[in-house]
């Protein structure tokens, strides 16, 4: 008997961003979200978001409240998913100006490299997704300048990485959750399946 595909609880980190709009698009894209507001939280979901945001604000309350540990030895673990604030979170390295990160994606970001609020942009790109052109949501965007040997490169702006895949983690300079297309979200939601 064939036997219905799970619905994988992907939690989202409720600190600071739009995390509202990335559970809408999980549970559009069928996965059932949880906000993720405290370390314990993340004993009970099978993958998580890191939303855009502001990455320095974001880096303090994960410390301040001890977050940051438990937050490491999850995404060593687990399929993450980091938008804009969230892909610096989960860089290597982090320029302009150099920040601490959880170093778990290969690759290089500088931040509010296309400029600042009034230079955001609402651009259609070409993707190696299914489906043709994908609408992307660039809000004072990080830029991936560099990628380690195991990323793959999904979609580029200017010859520059917009969206890569790192095993069964992603990360976008971009924010999917602001766009109606939900066909990122729908591959984070079968990476974690």
């Amino acid at each position: 008997m064939h036997q219905p595909e799970t619905s994988p609880n992907i939690g989202v980190l409720a600190i600071q961003g739009d995390y509202e709009a990335h559970a809408a698009a999980l549970t559009e894209a069928g996965a059932t979200p949880s906000l993720v507001r405290t370390p314990e939280a993340l004993d009970s979901i099978d993958a998580l978001i890191l939303p855009g945001g502001e990455s320095t604000t974001m880096l303090k309350f994960l410390v301040r409240d001890q977050f940051l540990d438990r937050l490491r030895a999850f995404i060593g673990s687990k399929p993450v998913f980091g938008t804009c604030a969230g892909a610096i979170l989960l860089a290597r390295e982090v320029t302009s100006p150099s920040q601490p990160s959880l170093g778990m994606l290969d690759i290089i970001v500088e931040r509010n490299a296309y400029g600042d609020q009034r230079d955001s942009a609402i651009l259609t790109l070409d993707t190696k997704l299914l489906g043709g052109p994908l609408e992307t949501v660039f809000i004072r965007a990080p830029r991936i300048v560099a990628i380690g040997p195991d990323v793959q490169v999904l979609a580029e702006r200017d010859g520059y990485p917009v969206l890569i895949q790192q095993g069964k983690s992603l990360a976008s300079t971009f924010h999917p959750e602001l766009s109606a297309d939900r066909r990122v979200h729908q591959l984070f939601v079968d990476l974690v399946r």
